[in-house]
């Protein structure tokens, strides 16, 4: 996995559960969650469709300072050469730092290493600092629906983007 200078990403264990779903909580915004406000009981952090070893880790460290799930954007055969970024947060504390670069690295080069094709990501249209991050590293804009989601009082698009491996 390519590493930040102060960041290493690993490929999460199940002894991660715990601190990942912290993590996660702590993370949550409306700026980049359309699920409201994580409230217990809590469901667990890894699951059938997110197992442990789908799911990158930034370590800051060696503290969890992020993550990255990846998985296929549906269950057809016919797109089994897309992979998909189905959930990255990077703790508040670690912001700045290098760990959502390196995790969006780190899933590229999985997604290499596993034989996609693609890879591909949605993101809400007033994300700012998530859509530069991602373009900035080759994914751009394959389209856009307008207002698809309605959050903390203002609609919001929800934008998908994509690249070639």
């Amino acid at each position: 996995m390519p590493d930040h200078p102060d960041v290493r990403v690993r490929v999460a264990v199940p002894e991660d559960e715990t601190e990942l779903a912290l993590l996660d909580r702590r993370a949550w915004s409306p700026l980049h969650a359309v699920t409201p406000e994580p409230r217990p009981p809590y469901p667990p952090f890894f699951s059938d469709r997110h197992p442990p070893q789908d799911c990158l880790v930034a370590e800051d460290d060696g503290r969890p300072a992020g993550y990255a799930h990846l998985g296929f954007p549906t269950p057809l055969a016919a797109n089994r050469h897309v992979l998909q970024i189905q959930g990255l947060a990077v703790a508040q504390e670690a912001r700045g730092r290098g760990a959502g670069r390196a995790l969006v690295r780190a899933a590229v080069e999985e997604a290499r290493r596993r034989g996609a094709r693609r890879l591909t990501l949605r993101v809400l249209g007033h994300n700012t600092p998530a859509r530069k991050l991602y373009e900035s590293e080759g994914f751009v804009v394959e389209g856009v629906l307008p207002e698809e989601f309605h959050l903390d009082g203002r609609y919001v698009d929800d934008v998908f983007m994509g690249r070639f491996l």
